[in-house]
């Protein structure tokens, strides 16, 4: 994992020189990638149990491992992660930290039912999140979406690992995480044959996935599946589906000289969410 996190702050580095706008976001960024790997060596106690069996029967029949809606969840580690992520806010919004930090501890607002409302069927929405006009400074994240997410990354982490062995026997051909169920937002193009990988930003989880077919609604016919570039990034697209009005961006480093750390792409191209949502794609 370190060597993973030293690629992804040379990629942020990267990112900061070319894309100077990104700054504060790629800042942050940084500081949750650091934090987390720290967290990943501390972490103990498991986010769910669920025996081999079940597991098994559960990802052949097209679900998720870890039950959001009414599973039992120890969500000690990742509340105290949302903690010290919210010390990282501060620095771009300490009066929202105060107010989420105050309403914790008044039961106002509850870690558990906010994580789980946010796997909710109502869309990867945290509830709380504002809805209002976003710019390229780095607010169409609000914090407390975005640390609730990151919150559950190093737990989700060790349920991939511990599954893996049955996740790579077992075939999974859901547009959806075999580990938590969340949508993914970008997608990797890679090996000679050009195979599509999606990636889950909320437990990092990549599976292949089919070029050709919508994750969202399954669609497959290549006549309402497109996808638009933006000139001198070929490197990136935006695949959209036109029976659904979704998209996911896709990038493909096969011709350049340095590996995609997905985590920092999908940060990096927040201009191509924006242009596919002023195409009216979700």
């Amino acid at each position: 994992m370190a060597t993973i996190l030293k690629q992804s702050l040379k990629t942020i580095e990267h990112y900061k020189n070319e894309q100077p706008h990104y700054g504060e976001l790629l800042d942050i960024l940084q500081d949750i990638l650091i934090l987390r790997e720290e967290k990943r060596r501390r972490s103990g106690a498991s986010l769910v149990s669920v025996e081999e069996k079940i597991a098994e029967r559960k990802i052949g029949g097209g679900f998720p491992l870890v039950d959001f809606s009414g599973g039992v969840l120890h969500l000690e580690e990742p509340e105290a992660y949302f903690r010290d992520l919210l010390e990282i806010g501060r620095k771009k919004s300490p009066e929202e930290v105060d107010r989420i930090l105050e309403e914790l501890e008044t039961g106002a607002l509850s870690y558990e039912k906010v994580v789980r409302e946010s796997f909710s069927e109502a869309g990867d929405e945290t509830p709380g999140e504002e809805d209002e006009d976003d710019d390229e400074s780095g607010d169409v994240f609000d914090l407390l979406s975005l640390f609730i997410e990151e919150s559950l990354r190093p737990s989700l982490e060790r349920v991939a690992e511990i599954y893996a062995p049955l996740l790579k026997k077992t075939p999974w051909n859901e547009g959806f995480c075999p580990i938590c169920g969340r949508e993914p937002k970008i997608a990797e193009i890679r090996e000679e044959e050009g195979r599509r990988f999606l990636f889950c930003n909320q437990c990092g989880y990549e599976w292949s996935f089919n070029r050709i077919r919508c994750p969202f609604c399954g669609n497959d016919d290549q006549d309402s599946l497109a996808y638009f570039t933006v000139e001198g990034e070929e490197q990136y697209r935006v695949d959209v589906c036109n029976d659904c009005n979704r998209y996911i961006k896709t990038v493909d480093f096969r011709k350049m000289d340095r590996a995609a750390c997905l985590d920092v792409e999908d940060f990096a191209t927040i201009h191509l969410d924006i242009l596919a949502n002023e195409e009216g794609y979700e």
